[in-house]
């Protein structure tokens, strides 16, 4: 006898999240927030922009790699601690380093407006997603592996207006919305972080030839 699979929406309280959760989210994505300065620092000096990021993510890399060792760099590694889940703990918190590599890979690989679409997804699409999902995600379908509709909606939310701003086009600004949603839906972990600006990017440019 066959049985048929029916996928069902597991509704989770967003109440019982902790208030240490919640700062820890805050503090990630507020940093998250800071990458969308990027793209008008590169109007101004793409170059210099490029070089600032390589540098602020090998910094950051090597304070990070002190602090595993137990070198405590003042602000840096309390930075680091805050912006750490408990899934870190003991291991090298990858985030930044993804960030930077994600708004790195956008400037290099495209150009402008589509650079600034990838980097305003990933700092606001996937940045208010997680916000939005741990705050008040309680819609989690099991083929979304832990994400929420909630954050899913407001990363599509926050894609399209930035991605409208930049090119004034609302068909590129839907397309670049769907893909970044996709992407952040995916179980990607800190990857997104480079997923995210590279896809929707892409999408951006491929729009813009169209």
């Amino acid at each position: 006898m066959e049985k048929m699979l029916t996928a069902r929406v597991v509704r989770q309280n967003p109440a019982a999240i902790s208030f240490g959760e919640i700062k820890t989210e805050v503090v990630r994505k507020t940093i998250h927030f800071f990458i969308a300065l990027s793209p008008g620092m590169a109007a101004i000096n793409r170059s210099f922009t490029v070089a600032l990021l390589m540098a602020g993510t090998l910094f950051y890399a090597c304070m990070e790699c002190f602090r595993l060792t137990g070198i405590q760099v003042p602000m840096i590694s309390r930075l680091t601690k805050m912006a750490s889940r408990s899934r870190d703990d003991g291991r090298f918190v990858l985030g930044p380093v993804t960030l930077g590599i994600g708004a790195l890979l956008a400037l290099l690989l495209y150009p402008s407006p589509a650079a600034a679409i990838a980097i305003y997804a990933l700092a606001f699409g996937d940045g208010f997603a997680s916000l939005v999902g741990k705050l008040f995600g309680a819609m989690r379908p099991p083929v979304m592996m832990g994400k929420s509709l909630e954050g899913s909606a407001a990363c599509f939310v926050a894609v399209l207006i930035s991605a409208f701003l930049v090119s004034h086009n609302l068909q590129i600004a839907l397309v670049a919305a769907l893909v970044a949603t996709l992407v952040e839906a995916l179980p990607l972990g800190d990857y997104d972080n480079i997923a995210i600006p590279v896809t929707a990017g892409f999408a951006a440019q491929l729009m813009l030839y169209i």
